[in-house]
């Protein structure tokens, strides 16, 4: 069951702070935080961000990994980015498959067995069953479910 899943111990970059599974994980050192995301945002992009949040929690443990341009989820992984812009909250879903049709904007391959699904929703109601089916194959995928 998920919910009784443990997040790994991440090593932590000595010079900047970011969490990583894999020691001396090759990245951008910097240290941004979700609030700085999240500041001066429209209340209407802030609301699907928040119902964005609230759907990933139900699925189990993740781990806040902010970057630069984005708010990152991740387990194993990151699975999953988000920002928070005036036209809502853009970002995008890595899945085990290419999910046609026109909710997302790109599909792209990422690796063999992961797609990068990009995405822009500009009410929480966007974020229904299916949607939300989607996020939870991300959130898999963070796991390493392929």
């Amino acid at each position: 069951m998920a919910s009784e899943r443990t997040l790994p111990e991440y090593w932590a970059c000595p010079e900047c702070g970011r969490k990583f599974t894999k020691e001396n994980q090759g990245h951008v050192h910097g240290s941004w935080s979700v609030e700085e995301h999240l500041a001066g945002k429209p209340a209407a992009s802030l609301a699907v961000y928040d119902r964005f949040v609230e759907i990933l929690g139900g699925f189990g443990p993740f781990e806040y990994a902010p970057t630069k341009s984005q708010i990152g989820f991740q387990t194993i992984r990151i699975f999953a980015g988000v920002r928070p812009t005036d036209k809502g909250l853009e970002g995008y879903l890595d899945i085990a498959r290419k999910v046609d049709g026109d909710r997302f904007r790109n599909i792209s391959p990422y690796t063999k067995r992961l797609w990068v699904h990009r995405f822009v929703l500009g009410a929480p109601g966007e974020l229904d069953d299916e949607f939300a089916g989607w996020m939870s194959e991300s959130y898999e995928a963070g796991w390493g479910a392929r």
